[in-house]
């Protein structure tokens, strides 16, 4: 899709230039005159056949002299935006960021504002770190992604947003599994009960819910609560009746005695609308 879009900003500005220079490339030659001196439609080509070439270092200086030297040209507004998508590709996500902010407070109306709402959520998206560390960067991919899904949902960046909102939210549930499962080597049982119920009520669109609630029950059978052990897995069970997270906790339950071991089914709760109550996404 970038790549796309990139062919796309570049030919509606860069025609005029090729007709112009008689589809030589200039990227080939290179002069020693100062940019001040050349021709915008020069600077703006040697830029992108920079960014062809893969040295985006050269094309973002490149762009940048369309700014500096020709600001109020019809060309400045692509060269901010393609300088943008350069340092994209250079990994110089901090900087993108600052450059397409400017293109956002700029040019609000322009056609290519979409894109320019999606590559600077794909420049937070790239900086997610592992489970291991922080995950600011997650979050602020997930906001600058649902920004592009809030103000353009017909789009199609929204549609690949969604996609990506969903990686993200997966991430952030494994991290909270994983210290989840630090805190309970650790015994540490109410912390870890409370990550996990954090992974079951805001995250339940990920992979990650069937063990967490498996896990729910073996702190539960831990701490002496076998009722709420036995409501927490019949919940697993009705969601995830095949995997070895029920598996696992109807294992549990049979071990210390509370249900019986031939039917791998757990009773519901005799309390009418426990199951909502506690997990509304079950009924």
């Amino acid at each position: 899709m970038l790549t796309s879009r990139f062919h796309a900003v570049c030919r509606r500005a860069c025609l005029p230039a090729l007709l112009l220079l008689g589809g030589c490339s200039i990227f080939a030659s290179k002069p020693a005159e100062n940019p001040s001196s050349l021709p915008v439609e020069v600077l703006y080509n040697r830029g992108a056949d920079a960014l062809v070439a893969r040295d985006y270092a050269r094309a973002v200086q490149e762009f940048d002299n369309v700014e500096q030297y020709y600001p109020y040209s019809p060309w400045a507004a692509n060269a901010q935006l393609m300088g943008g998508y350069g340092q994209y590709l250079e990994q110089k996500y901090t900087d993108a960021v600052g450059t397409l902010n400017r293109f956002i407070q700029l040019h609000p109306s322009s056609r290519d504002i979409a894109y320019a709402y999606y590559l600077r959520a794909l420049c937070y998206y790239e900086q997610i770190e592992d489970i291991q560390r922080d995950q600011k960067s997650t979050q602020d991919a997930m906001a600058a992604l649902q920004e592009v899904v809030n103000r353009f949902p017909e789009s199609a960046y929204a549609r690949d947003a969604k996609l990506k909102i969903d990686l993200a939210r997966d991430h952030l549930a494994g991290k909270e599994m994983e210290i989840g499962r630090f805190y309970e080597r650790q015994h540490l049982y109410a912390a870890a009960l409370t990550r996990f119920q954090r992974v079951v009520d805001d995250f339940q669109t990920t992979n990650h819910v069937a063990e967490a609630l498996e896990r729910l029950v073996e702190i539960y059978l831990k701490l002496g609560l076998p009722d709420q052990a036995k409501r927490t897995a019949a919940v697993l069970g009705h969601n995830y009746p095949g995997s070895i997270w029920y598996a696992d906790a109807y294992d549990q339950l049979v071990a210390d005695g509370l249900v019986q071991g031939h039917n791998r089914q757990i009773p519901s709760p005799d309390r009418p609308g426990l199951f909502s109550r506690m997990f509304g996404w079950v009924f």
